[in-house]
């Protein structure tokens, strides 16, 4: 079992591993957690439409669409909590999350379309979000800055 979870794992990044760039993003429940994703913007003509969605890229589109832009604004938004803070037209096309819970977990693509067959800039991005480590043991608030 264990075997075929590796050679499964290696496969998965092999064939996706030239075409598609990506990051792993970590957050604590109650943070805001920026994703990043960004595409080049030299003229005007060049501001396109993109998506993000759960899930990894698909050939075409998103899975499990968050939101749509235009590129100048955000067409379509399935959850308030997800939202695009970027300057658009500059191709900060980053996703936030507001208030992240532990089901932000996961696998996001963001999908920049780009005219002609298999153009799409396409990132596969993993968001892990833990909770928030609070002790009740003693009255002392220690934070990272404390900590050596």
């Amino acid at each position: 079992r264990l075997y075929a979870l590796c050679s499964a794992t290696t496969f998965v990044f092999l064939s996706t591993g030239p075409t598609v760039s990506g990051s792993l993003v970590k957050g604590k429940v109650g943070q805001n957690i920026t994703v990043p994703c960004f595409y080049t913007v030299k003229r005007t003509q060049d501001i396109t439409s993109m998506c993000w969605g759960r899930d990894s890229c698909p050939v075409s589109k998103c899975y499990r669409t968050i939101i749509w832009t235009d590129g100048w604004k955000v067409t379509e938004q399935y959850n308030s909590r997800y939202m695009l803070k970027g300057n658009l037209p500059t191709g900060d096309v980053s996703l936030t999350i507001v208030n992240a819970e532990e089901g932000d977990s996961g696998i996001y693509c963001c999908r920049v379309e780009i005219s002609g067959w298999f153009n799409d800039q396409t990132s596969n991005h993993k968001v892990v979000i833990e909770k928030a480590r609070i002790s009740t043991a003693s009255p002392h608030i220690y934070t990272s800055e404390q900590t050596s």
